[in-house]
């Protein structure tokens, strides 16, 4: 078979060599043919005659030989591609044609990017399908995940024989020293046979070691790909660098490869026993100290149900031998969830959404696309037709009408490719938000496929629409003669129905859109609670070793507070433990009310609590419904003091005056509520108030703080002075990630905004296309009943009424689309709540705004080609019969 296709192929190339052979020999044939004529009596003139007669056709025995080298198909192949090139450039349409089907490809590219980096293609750990995230849920108080100590880890390798591993993870910050300046690096704390269990080698150094799961071991750091790239620009020297964390030495064993991070990025990663409280007696033999995530690694040929039943009889046996460490009448639930559905699902419905629209996007071109190719093989019946009558069979004028719509389709991928680049960037970013595997959007081999793929079946089916009249009803064409243009029933069905698909769909697209917009319209009127106009940011975090002492955190804090607020520019300034819409949410405690205590401590209410320090409210802009704000005198010496958000006041105490009341979190210390203020957004726009604490910064003197200023001008001026203040009281005191509050709410409401966006750029591309195509058939029409527009006019017909008659036909078929479209609307809105806010998926505004919106537009699409019609002169008309 090889040989066979070697030698059709060299045949194809020496084409023009073989057939001056082939002419050579049939005239060598030939001549000798009329030689023994000449020789047998005959005159030179019946000699060639005879000859002639007796040797048959010259064609048909060239294309005799030429069928013997199996190249026919390469070449009538060819033919068929160097006509549709020849067409395209003559025909006007081709351009409209690979526009639209560039934008749809071009669409469809780049979500589809998006989706197999995040969706479909595998971890980049070499076992990463058998990798599981490990979760410990108190079903009871409606935990998803408390952690695991790292008893309970223990207790779990030991009674889990279907995981042949179980890891721990838990984040942390520490200082960096040793570098141009102090860093402040996000370190990941892990077992020590973490990355060997994801299958994770580092491109530079080592893994971890068992011999370093030790305190009295070497401190050693892995680095992180990004961290090794911003920090040190690649330096391929890195490993055995030392640098200084905790007041120990830590030197460097290995960088990783750039691989997604999960549940966050880490700038660096140590072992467990290196981590001063990880390593903590207090943490290492309290089995409730439940502070770390847990990953692990299913055996061999085990499943997911297997390991879950496991973990559940572990969970089970917990419960019956520490009873109160694992609480309620069940104790705590433990499941494994596949990685990759936990890295992936936040963003999930999302693309899958994005990727429906897109595919409708597509579909939209695809109907415009063939309704332009219906028009244009009724103008080409004739020449059909006369190519039938030569010999071509239907076989034979379908592929050239494949071919055709091949190229068309082929070059509108390739430029719709060329689109997709810069939309594939600004999708990465967008799901960056959501996942760590938004790293692995790009167009690779599998994407290029897909887009190949998309081009090949669209030209398959726009070359196969176009219907090829049968063999009469070709010749009857050619008996009507060339001057009119004629269509039959099943192909003005068949321009009429993919009208109607393109309203019904784009109707589809517009609802989603208009969903989307009015939710996004909603979530930016949503009212934080807090004032982010001219407010900076800057995380704080006090290093470990030198801020262990908390009269030194409440002194550094005392200073800071007083150089800040005497920088020029400064309205106030305040320190907290976080801020509002920070990724870093409040704590949480369990609380009881002075005279309301139970004994069951389970029952007792939750608040979310933030230490900050006086001004606090000032500087976010916070109102003080009732009491007082904290002051510099609540500090440890004093009274504990608390302030409360109206939420919890609306709760506990309804009508009744909550200053002066107290509440605990144990029975035992008990805080004074001093003051109420009003409730606040912290965690985000679209979730539920929760009621609030909020304790003075110098009664609890936190670690992991933010400073936050109030300036009378653009905040970014002061990110250099609040800088050298700190260093100038702190010279190993790293403060970073200058952010104002106004960009933190941006941020927070990003995500729907390029959602929105996206579609309704989508949504309003549909639009366009469809508006074409509406007219282009309308247009059309108006073409093939010119004549009879000439006739109505004759007899009297006023241009309104011509006007309307083209309108009717036009408006019919957006009506019926209209309907269809509403229809499916309602599956596809309801598919929507989950990514909607405060909107409901029928909301009958935006159904009915879409569907005004639709309409003027289709109808205007009519218009255009109706008024033309309007406008023909009768006896022009009459005279193109």
């Amino acid at each position: 078979m090889s040989g066979k296709i070697y030698r059709s192929l060299r045949s194809l190339i020496q084409r023009p060599a073989l057939e001056r052979d082939l002419d050579e020999e049939v005239r060598f044939h030939m001549e000798m043919e009329i030689a023994q004529h000449v020789r047998d009596g005959m005159s030179p003139e019946a000699a060639r005659l005879t000859a002639t007669r007796d040797f048959g056709g010259v064609q048909q025995i060239k294309e005799s030989c030429r069928d013997s080298r199996g190249t026919r198909w390469l070449e009538a192949l060819w033919q068929d591609i160097r006509f549709g090139m020849r067409q395209a450039r003559r025909a006007g349409f081709a351009i409209a044609a690979i526009t639209v089907l560039a934008l749809g490809i071009g669409a469809n590219t780049a979500i589809f990017s998006a989706v197999h980096g995040v969706l479909l293609r595998p971890l980049p750990y070499e076992h990463g399908d058998r990798l599981v995230v490990l979760e410990q849920q108190d079903p009871d108080a409606g935990i998803s995940n408390i952690g695991f100590s790292p008893k309970d880890l223990d207790d779990y390798r030991r009674f889990t024989a279907s995981l042949d591993a179980i890891v721990e993870y838990h984040p942390m910050w520490f200082v960096l020293l040793g570098g141009e300046r102090p860093s402040r690096v996000q370190t990941g704390v892990v077992s020590w046979d973490f990355f060997d269990v994801f299958g994770i080698e580092p491109v530079l150094g080592r893994a971890f070691l068992a011999s370093e799961d030790s305190h009295d071991a070497d401190a050693v750091l892995i680095l992180s790909h990004e961290y090794w790239q911003a920090e040190f620009g690649g330096d391929p020297d890195i490993v055995g660098r030392e640098f200084e964390m905790n007041d120990r030495p830590h030197t460097v064993v290995g960088v990783l490869p750039r691989i997604p991070q999960h549940p966050q990025s880490n700038d660096v990663y140590m072992p467990v026993s290196h981590c001063p409280f990880r390593s903590a007696p207090a943490t290492v033999d309290d089995r409730n100290a439940r502070a770390v995530l847990a990953f692990g690694r299913l055996g061999d040929g085990e499943s997911i149900e297997t390991v879950n039943a496991d973990l559940g009889r572990a969970a089970a046996s917990l419960h019956d031998v520490y009873p109160d460490s694992y609480p309620g009448p069940d104790g705590f639930t433990t499941l494994a969830i596949p990685l990759q559905e936990r890295m992936t699902g936040s963003v999930r419905p999302t693309l899958i959404l994005l990727l429906v629209t897109t595919g409708l996007v597509l579909l939209i071109a695809c109907a415009n696309v063939a309704n332009l190719m219906l028009a244009r093989s009724i103008r080409r019946e004739r020449e059909m037709a006369v190519r039938a009558a030569m010999g071509a069979d239907r076989g034979r004028l379908v592929r050239q009408l494949i071919v055709e719509s091949m190229l068309l389709t082929m070059t509108g991928g390739a430029l719709g490719l060329l689109l997709a680049v810069g939309g594939t960037d600004l999708l990465a970013t967008f799901a960056s938000r959501f996942t760590p595997r938004a790293m692995d959007i790009a167009l690779d081999g599998w994407v290029l496929l897909f887009t190949l793929a998309v081009s090949i079946l669209t030209g398959v089916f726009l070359g196969l629409l176009p219907a090829i009249p049968t063999r009469h009803a070709m010749f009857d064409s050619l008996k009507d003669g060339f001057g009119s243009v004629t269509t039959t029933v099943r192909t003005e069905r068949a321009k009429n129905g993919l009208v109607i698909a393109q309203v019904a769909i784009s109707f589809v697209l517009l609802i989603a859109a208009g969903l989307m917009v009015r939710s996004l319209i909603q979530l930016n009127r949503v009212d934080p609670g807090f004032d982010s106009e001219n407010v900076l940011t800057m995380r704080l975090d006090l290093n470990f070793s030198e801020f262990m002492d908390a009269d030194a955190n409440r002194e550094f804090f005392r200073a800071l507070m007083e150089n800040v607020r005497r920088a020029p520019g400064v309205m106030s300034a305040a320190v907290s433990g976080t801020f509002p819409l920070n990724e870093i949410g409040p704590g949480s405690a369990q609380f009881v009310i002075e005279g309301q205590a139970t004994e069951d401590q389970r029952v007792w209410p939750w608040v979310d609590f933030v230490a900050v320090s006086p001004d606090y409210f000032r500087t976010v802009g916070v109102p003080l419904i009732a009491g007082r704000d904290f002051t510099p005198r609540d500090t440890a010496g004093s009274d504990l003091v608390a302030i409360i958000n109206e939420s919890m006041v609306r709760h506990h105490w309804r009508d009744e005056n909550p200053i002066g009341a107290r509440m605990s979190p144990d029975g035992e210390e008990w805080f004074e509520i001093v003051g109420v203020v009003g409730d606040v957004k912290q965690e985000s726009l679209t979730g539920a108030i929760e009621d609030q604490l909020y304790v003075p910064v110098y009664q609890s003197a936190p670690l992991s703080t933010t400073v936050l200023v109030r300036t009378l001008s653009e905040p970014g001026a002061v990110e250099r002075v609040i800088e050298d203040i700190v260093y100038a009281i702190a010279p190993s005191q790293p403060v970073d990630n200058p952010r104002t509050l106004e960009q933190v709410r941006s941020d927070e409401i990003l995500p729907s905004r390029v959602t929105a966006m996206l579609i309704s750029l989508f949504a309003g591309l549909s639009v366009l296309i469809t508006a074409g195509g509406i007219a282009g058939v309308v247009a059309l029409t108006v073409s093939q009943r010119t004549h009879e527009i000439g006739i109505r006019a004759a007899l009297g017909a006023s241009a309104g009424e011509v006007l309307w008659m083209v309108m009717r036909q036009g408006l019919g078929l957006i009506l019926i689309g209209l309907v269809i479209g509403v229809a499916a609307s309602l599956v596809l809105a309801s598919a929507m709540a989950a990514l909607l806010f405060e909107v409901e998926p029928t909301d009958p505004l935006t159904f009915l705004g879409v569907g005004v919106t639709l309409l003027a537009v289709a109808l205007a699409a009519c218009f255009l080609p109706a008024r033309r019609a309007a406008n023909i002169d009768p006896m022009s008309a009459l005279r193109t019969d």
